[in-house]
């Protein structure tokens, strides 16, 4: 058997390194591995089928969570409505803009604009986001860079507004697609219209990015679901996080679980998703778990918050921000030590147009992102 076993990972490693689909029971199979040389053969495809599509090239998304007050009863999260155990805030448009200029001249490729789903915004059935809607045209005015919106379920129209006024992408996790667990993670919210407002937003013409917890109670059969739901919705970028236990919320006694299931699954998502963006995100460990992340074949930083801008994060409320350690003076020798470089941004708007391109949606969206790239384009050079 213990022959068998090395056998077997290679011949998946090899259909995976072919890019040849895997069955389900091969992906039950590598979640399954706990060997760290077994692991370690699955970050080493991972990294190969990086570098195949993006080279030794590295995205950096900045994030701004702008309101963390939340109208939901996430049983996972801190910033759940009846939590009264934290301070929270609400930032004005020109504290949003502020915040996105420094990271914009910091040298991210994208803004991250997030909220739990605030009252204020979804009140009179979503008039709120007006305020939101004008702070994305204008940054979009005075920076061309790719806005990502994560402000929860938003309404259709709402969405559509923010489209209109220049946001590339849309960010709803779903964080299982188990309807079951579901339910006992996203307290009282449609599962079914969740996932449908994503796929609105896709017809619309945004990028999307679906998301998942681990350590949450999800069995493997779970895990795999989710990436059959990622491939269907056509996801552009596909993450995970591990679950990290919060004060005062219903699963603040749930242990946190080794990182090894976090790590595994992103290499996992590289073999199965070998041209997508997989991030690390800086949210549950800090500057101190990227270099693992990237290892296993991630490729974007996320959650990049310059020092001394009054945010929080979101697994991780204080962790590396206010000391600076979550800026990109400071990722940036972790990337050197990995072998790793920022990308251009020439090079991530490449990406966001080839995307496009190959999702064939209207020549009208097409031609209004090369528009936005060759803005850029003339006003650095």
């Amino acid at each position: 058997m213990g022959l068998q076993q090395p056998a077997t990972l290679i011949r998946i490693l090899g259909k995976a390194l072919e890019e040849e689909p895997l069955t389900r029971a091969e992906l039950l199979y590598l979640l399954g591995l706990s060997a760290e040389d077994d692991i370690a053969r699955v970050f080493a495809i991972a990294r190969m089928l990086r570098h195949r599509y993006f080279k030794n090239r590295i995205f950096l998304y900045g994030f701004v969570y702008f309101s963390t007050y939340c109208r939901n009863e996430c049983a996972f999260c801190l910033y759940r409505k009846s939590n009264q155990s934290l301070s929270r805030y609400h930032k004005t448009p020109a504290e949003i803009m502020e915040t996105a200029y420094r990271l914009v001249k910091s040298g991210v490729h994208l803004l991250d604009l997030t909220m739990g789903e605030d009252p204020r915004y979804y009140s009179n059935n979503g008039a709120g986001f007006d305020s939101l809607v004008r702070t994305v045209r204008a940054i979009k005015e005075d920076t061309d860079i790719p806005i990502m919106i994560s402000a929860g379920v938003v309404p259709e129209d709402v969405l559509r507004a923010l489209k209109d006024s220049g946001a590339e992408w849309y960010a709803c996790y779903q964080e299982t697609h188990n309807p079951g667990l579901y339910a006992k993670l996203r307290i009282s919210q449609s599962f079914s219209e969740r996932m449908e407002r994503k796929k609105e937003a896709r017809d619309m013409g945004f990028l999307i990015e679906e998301g998942l917890l681990t350590g949450v109670g999800e069995r493997y059969e779970d895990l795999i679901d989710s990436l059959a739901a990622m491939r269907s919705l056509g996801a552009d970028q596909v993450r995970i996080m591990s679950f990290v236990p919060q004060k005062d919320t219903p699963m603040q006694h749930v242990p946190s679980l080794p990182r090894t299931r976090e790590l595994l699954m992103i290499a996992i998502m590289r073999l199965v998703f070998p041209n997508r963006l997989i991030p690390a995100s800086l949210d549950v460990d800090g500057i101190h778990g990227l270099a693992d992340r990237l290892n296993a074949g991630a490729n974007v930083v996320t959650s990049i918050i310059p020092p001394e801008a009054g945010l929080a994060g979101v697994s991780n409320q204080e962790l590396d921000i206010d000391d600076g350690n979550r800026s990109v003076d400071s990722i940036l020798p972790i990337l050197a030590q990995c072998g790793l470089e920022r990308a251009s941004m020439e090079e991530y708007m490449e990406w966001v147009l080839a995307r496009l391109a190959r999702l064939a949606p209207s020549h009208r969206q097409i031609n209004e992102t090369k528009e936005t790239y060759t803005n850029w384009v003339v006003q650095r050079h």
